[in-house]
């Protein structure tokens, strides 16, 4: 399988994907309705986040583990962010049910080896890797070594990090690596997007 397969700037040039993220309220109805609007609204993916707080963090309440970036979370520590937030894993195979019913596509950013595994059994079709988890090279080899496209987001990432992150797919034999140019900031100013990073790749 490749990334054009998904007929992704061939007949169709402009791909959307809705991002899905959070358990909304820890309520699957909610869920549910959102990939139903999202195809609604003329989304061809629906991409959602497989971590739990265990997988993605440690519980501590040191105060490097606590958000203080002039955001909405300010004052959480990550652990009870991510409990809260997390999409449940058994609410996993209901979601890639709906998605296929409503005739679009379903993806996930794992965030270890245990979510590539679940979303494995559910044959998730593309795999993206979030920009902070670009330096987490043993994840990139173990998706890379499923043979399944990559969209590797680079908001976070030096051109070196970029290149090894390439370099890691191709070594196990996987080419079908789309980079995404991001910017990791929320909500991001227009002035830091800068499509011209990245001009000599």
């Amino acid at each position: 399988m490749k990334i054009k397969d998904f007929n992704i700037g061939q007949n169709n040039p402009v791909f959307i994907i809705a991002e899905l993220s959070a358990n909304h309220g820890n309520d699957i109805n909610i869920v549910r309705e959102t990939i139903k609007a999202a195809k609604r609204t003329g989304a061809d993916a629906i991409k959602i986040q497989t971590y739990t707080a265990d997988t993605i963090t440690i519980d501590s309440k040191n105060k490097y583990f606590k958000i203080n970036q002039g955001t909405y979370w300010d004052g959480q520590y990550l652990y009870d962010l991510y409990k809260t937030a997390s999409l449940p894993w058994e609410w996993h195979p209901e979601i890639f049910k709906v998605a296929k019913e409503e005739g679009i596509l379903c993806f996930s950013s794992p965030f270890d080896s245990t979510a590539v595994d679940l979303l494995e059994s559910l044959n998730n079709p593309i795999y993206k890797i979030a920009s902070f988890e670009i330096t987490d090279i043993p994840l990139i080899e173990y998706i890379a070594g499923k043979g399944k496209p990559i969209i590797i987001s680079t908001g976070i990432a030096e051109i070196t990090d970029i290149e090894l992150a390439i370099e890691t797919c191709r070594k196990v034999g996987n080419n079908d690596i789309t980079i995404l140019k991001c910017t990791s900031a929320y909500p991001a100013d227009p002035t830091d997007a800068n499509l011209l990073n990245y001009s000599r790749h």
